[in-house]
């Protein structure tokens, strides 16, 4: 049901480097909201320098399929008449994911994906969505939230979700295997920075458990840093690697 627009979203994750920025929100209320940007200003400029003119405007006409506010999916599917459910459940999920694009000087800049105040609930229900639908999803919107206390497994620090989603859309030559070796190559030329930010309604009281790509930035927010390298190395080697991090707010 969502096929038409999270190809073409993950399309340009595939054909083009990007810069990939999560947020997530966590309320009082043990529900979460997310937005995940993804930077394509950079792949653009380079395009236009290669492109004439008299091209470009039939080059970047499918960019303006997505609309440049917040606009569901299910209002999306509705007005490409390509709305096949009537399942309540389906619907309400529907109805609380966003995609728009963004522009910088009148030429595409990005896009961004965003999941309203998502409760447990509706996070078992997304699950369900994605073993049909690859979504490129940040794997810490699954982190467990209570209100009060987040428990990150730093297991989950890694790109499964957007890899899934990208071997969605190639062929079964050139799909991502990390046996082959191939993949750390292949997601650093996808992505040039990819990295998330843990935001609290109330102020963070303490945190236990420590990795290296985690810090606390201020008094209601850390922020995870991937090493893409280092991500596909099993080799590496972490000063500190936690398996857990808790983070307890007030």
């Amino acid at each position: 049901m969502y096929k038409n627009f999270f190809l073409f979203f993950i399309s340009f994750l595939v054909l083009h480097s990007c810069t990939i920025n999560s947020e997530i929100v966590y309320h009082k209320d043990a529900a979460s909201t997310s937005v995940t940007d993804v930077d394509i200003r950079e792949f653009m400029a380079e395009m236009r320098a290669m492109t004439p003119d008299s091209l470009q405007q039939k080059e970047f006409t499918d960019l303006d399929k997505i609309p440049t506010v917040w606009t569901n999916l299910y209002e999306l599917e509705k007005k490409e008449m390509k709305l096949k459910t009537n399942d309540p459940d389906s619907i309400r999920i529907m109805k609380k994911i966003f995609l728009k694009s963004s522009k910088e000087n009148n030429h595409p800049a990005g896009f961004a994906l965003k999941l309203e105040h998502f409760t447990k609930a509706d996070f078992k229900s997304l699950k369900e969505f994605m073993k049909q639908e690859k979504l490129p999803l940040e794997q810490n919107l699954f982190n467990d939230w209570d209100g009060k206390t987040l428990t990150i497994d730093t297991r989950d620090f890694n790109l499964k979700n957007i890899q899934k989603a990208l071997d969605s859309k190639t062929s079964p030559e050139e799909k991502l295997d990390e046996e082959s070796g191939k993949t750390e190559g292949m997601m650093m030329m996808f992505f040039k920075k990819v990295g998330t930010t843990l935001k609290f309604e109330n102020k963070i009281k303490s945190i236990t458990g420590k990795h290296d790509w985690l810090k606390q930035i201020d008094d209601h927010s850390v922020r995870i840093e991937y090493d893409l390298k280092a991500l596909y190395d099993k080799e590496a080697k972490y000063k500190n690697a936690d398996q857990k991090i808790i983070i307890v707010t007030e």
